[in-house]
């Protein structure tokens, strides 16, 4: 089993930064990678990026490509996500992932077993 614990959401102007965190716990030796998704209201939830362990390659929604980066600390088993030039858009409660199923794409959800709270991003214009 795996436990994930988000923080660093909160309130934002636009072009305004913010940077989450994800503590894991638990059997993370199995898994593949992990990564960030995000749900705004009344919509679908929405991949953002992952890295692998394998290789460290990072991969990242074309809509954030740019403004966000994502990054690890091995040792603090940390998955972090770098927000800046932050858009209303971006307003979403973000969710930390853990890939297990590599026969799914990267920003297939069924790809991560394991979800984290969330945490609030809200962004105004």
């Amino acid at each position: 089993q795996v436990q994930l614990v988000e923080s660093g959401g909160g309130s934002v102007q636009a072009g305004g930064s913010l940077r989450l965190s994800c503590a894991a716990s638990g059997r993370t030796v199995n898994s593949y990678g992990m990564g960030w998704f995000r749900q705004a209201p009344g919509k679908e939830r929405e991949f953002v990026a992952t890295f692998s362990w394998s290789d460290d390659s990072t991969y990242s929604a074309d809509s954030v490509k740019g403004r966000f980066t994502i990054s690890r600390d091995n040792a603090k088993n940390t998955v972090y996500l770098q927000m800046n030039s932050l858009k209303p858009e971006d307003t979403a409660v973000y969710y930390c992932v853990v890939s297990v199923n590599p026969s799914y794409g990267y920003s297939d959800y069924r790809r991560y077993a394991y979800w984290g709270q969330g945490t609030q991003v809200t962004v105004s214009s």
